[in-house]
């Protein structure tokens, strides 16, 4: 892969496609967000949101990525990725919501293939279609990286279940229909105290019962909760240090889900939840390279045209020169070895190493740069509203999001180590 800031498409399908990403986003999604008044301090609303999903629909980028069955056009990880990278590198406050990944296909990802015809017609056609959104709950106060430690609890109850627990940093929340809600099987035991760091990388259960001896292990299933369900409440999740106003709290009492909605079989629900998490984890590096290259950009925007004494640009000095070539090739770098990893993906090779360096290395990466990036813009670059103080504070949360460093660095020390 040669370096370029704004690559040129060569894949035949793939190049139009590209090209009229661009043309939407810069110009008629641009133009709905100026018309609408929508910055990155906004609190967005359905209201917001639904109608980029259904132009978007119309153009044929939402849920692109998806068999034509579905409406998509089958495209390859490393197709998807170059769409995301463009998204993440137009600067456009909705663009989370032009290819699904804001309650739309993209978060509800690979786990179509666990649906009834029942579930698919009810919940996931209808998000393809741009009509109900969803969102993924699994994570708890207490239960992050050691996902086994929920205590969000299903009980069996004549022919459904009964929920009951405290889900946070439900993404998409506030605009969702229903949820995928992952909880501990009341029938079964979980010692919160064991200190087994399970991290989001372990294998889980995938049978429907127990082995002998095991009786006293937790099973986790996966169901699909409608969010006007009595007994779920939906509130207001903390407010990242990006300013989003994204995520959701889910308060579930006496909560009762048909068993209907029961996705898998009882006891996949880990199975069923992180099953996906090396390619989630790979597709997440594209758009934090889309970040990295709108940073590089803006940046070097700035160095050549803002001058210091003598009239001379920035970009004139050495001192400079140095640190924007650093950044390029941190940005080269971390592209490619995502590509490269993304690549081996759609060849069918395991690719679970790689998905934790990728994630490690893009993440550290990008913080890296735009802790230069900030820098060089100077005061305007810690200003609330200066895009560049906005994409620092998004690639300092994406070394924690989707799995830690420190986790990628656990992953990456066991495989070796195995």
């Amino acid at each position: 892969m040669t370096f370029s800031l704004r690559p040129t498409c060569t894949d035949p399908h793939l190049a139009p496609l590209v090209d009229r990403l661009r043309d939407y986003l810069d110009g008629e999604l641009a133009a709905y967000e100026h018309d609408r008044g929508i910055t990155r301090a906004s609190r967005l609303t359905r209201a917001d949101l639904q109608p980029v999903w259904q132009r978007s629909r119309e153009l044929g980028f939402y849920g692109i990525h998806l068999p034509k069955k579905y409406g998509g056009q089958d495209l390859t990880h490393t197709q998807l990725a170059a769409l995301k990278e463009e998204v993440g590198a137009s600067g456009r406050v909705l663009g989370h919501s032009v290819l699904g990944d804001m309650g739309g296909p993209l978060r509800a990802g690979d786990i179509l293939r666990y649906a009834t015809e029942y579930q698919l017609k009810t919940y996931f056609l209808p998000v393809v279609r741009a009509e109900r959104a969803c969102c993924f709950s699994l994570t708890e106060t207490d239960a992050g990286s050691d996902v086994r430690s929920m205590r969000t609890t299903a009980q069996r109850d004549g022919d459904g279940y009964v929920l009951n627990g405290h889900k946070v940093f439900s993404s998409a929340g506030p605009f969702a229909d229903f949820a995928l809600v992952v909880a501990r099987m009341a029938d079964t035991n979980t010692d919160i105290n064991t200190g087994i760091n399970t991290g989001i990388n372990t294998g889980t259960s995938t049978g429907s019962g127990t082995a002998e001896g095991e009786s006293d292990k937790p099973r986790f299933s996966a169901f699909l909760l409608d969010l006007d369900t009595p007994g779920c409440r939906v509130l207001d999740g903390a407010t990242p240090m990006s300013g989003e106003h994204i995520e959701s709290d889910i308060v579930l009492e006496n909560c009762r889900v048909p068993a209907e909605n029961l996705l898998g079989e009882e006891g996949q629900g880990l199975r069923i939840a992180l099953g996906r998490v090396t390619v989630n984890r790979l597709l997440h590096c594209p758009t934090a390279l889309g970040a990295m290259r709108r940073a590089l950009d803006l940046t070097l925007d700035r160095t050549r045209h803002r001058t210091v004494a003598g009239g001379r640009p920035l970009l004139a000095l050495q001192a400079i020169q140095h640190k924007v070539a650093d950044m390029a090739t941190d940005f080269y770098a971390a592209r490619s070895m995502t590509y490269a990893a993304l690549a081996a993906l759609d060849r069918g090779e395991d690719v679970r190493t790689e998905a934790f360096m990728c994630k490690l290395f893009v993440a550290e990466s990008a913080f890296r740069l735009l802790d230069e990036a900030v820098q060089l813009h100077g005061k305007e670059g810690l200003t609330q509203g200066n895009e560049i103080e906005y994409l620092f504070r998004k690639m300092r949360m994406f070394r924690i999001l989707t799995g830690t460093s420190e986790i990628q660095r656990n992953g990456i020390a066991r495989d070796l180590a195995s």
